[in-house]
């Protein structure tokens, strides 16, 4: 799920579903390939409610013996098929109709999705480039601009790197980066420490293994086309354990994304706005920059970024 300004304002744009959130309009991805090359496809399972990549894990016991190469190849001799493939001792099926890897020993199903690798291209010779997409014109940031560091927890919810919780935040991280983009760094987060790997941007448990995915995005949010609107905002709110995490809206989980926030701020800067999650109500307070629980009266801290 990614933001994006339009003439409607900001909207939230749903790539599984290729569809706008709260617009009413519609959405496609346009790409026009230079003759002679080719779009670079990844395959994806989900696992935990991450996305992995076919061969990402490397080598090892329990990685796969196919790359998104290797499916990418399948799908294109047999788009309405299925491929056999094996991880370890146990043998799954891939169907490309339904979309799903099926565990032939125990059934169990997983999604699948089949995707362009950041609108890359790969040409005849190896070279990498950008392809050109409508309506989204990718281009380089300006060095001097901040960056943040998130890793994707549970439910598929962005979390930035934040002291004190992490022995590292986005500064820190950043500064790492800029030193060696292809390199690992190693950090603490509570009793745990951790491998960031910039090249795979993954960040990898040592004791356990576990891995979860990384992103950099650019910390200045965009403006608009026209240039109207300016900075837009991003609300947060204090978890239990310190770190800052934004407000965004998900079926079942919670009612009001920081566009929603905003949007009554803008309106009574000194007033309150109610919104539910996970079943429970509470009430932003904007003058206190609080939020309650209204049910068990617990507050905890919110803020406004620009």
């Amino acid at each position: 799920m990614n933001i994006y300004p339009s003439h409607m304002g900001q909207v939230y744009i749903d790539f599984d579903q290729i569809e706008a959130q709260n617009a009413a309009m519609g959405v496609r991805r346009l790409t026009f390939l230079p003759q002679g090359q080719s779009e670079d496809i990844g395959w994806y399972f989900k696992h935990n409610l991450i996305w992995r990549e076919y061969g990402s894990l490397g080598p090892g016991p329990g990685s796969s013996s196919v790359s998104s190469g290797d499916v990418e190849r399948q799908y294109i001799l047999r788009p309405q098929g299925t491929f056999h493939f094996t991880v370890g001792s146990t043998s799954y099926t891939l169907d490309f109709t339904a979309m799903t890897q099926t565990n032939s020993a125990t059934r169990v199903q997983r999604k699948v999705r089949r995707r362009p690798k950041f609108n890359s291209i790969v040409s005849g010779n190896g070279s990498v480039s950008i392809a050109q997409s409508a309506p989204t014109v990718i281009a380089s940031p300006p060095p001097s601009a901040g960056y943040t560091w998130e890793f994707m927890g549970e439910e598929g919810v962005w979390i930035e790197y934040q002291t004190p919780s992490c022995s590292l935040d986005s500064a820190g991280i950043e500064r790492h980066y800029q030193k060696n983009p292809k390199g690992q760094i190693r950090f603490k987060a509570g009793r745990y420490s951790y491998t960031l790997d910039f090249s795979g941007m993954c960040q990898t448990n040592v004791r356990v293994g576990t891995k979860r995915i990384v992103r950099r995005t650019q910390c200045e949010a965009q403006q608009t086309s026209s240039g109207g609107m300016g900075l837009q905002s991003r609300w947060q709110f204090q978890d239990v354990d310190g770190s800052w995490k934004d407000f965004a809206k998900r079926s079942g989980t919670c009612s009001v994304s920081s566009q929603d926030i905003e949007a009554q701020y803008q309106q009574n800067p000194n007033g309150t706005m109610n919104f539910t999650t996970r079943g429970f109500s509470y009430q932003l307070d904007f003058s206190a920059l609080t939020q309650k629980n209204l049910s068990t009266q617990t507050t905890r801290s919110v803020r406004r970024l620009n």
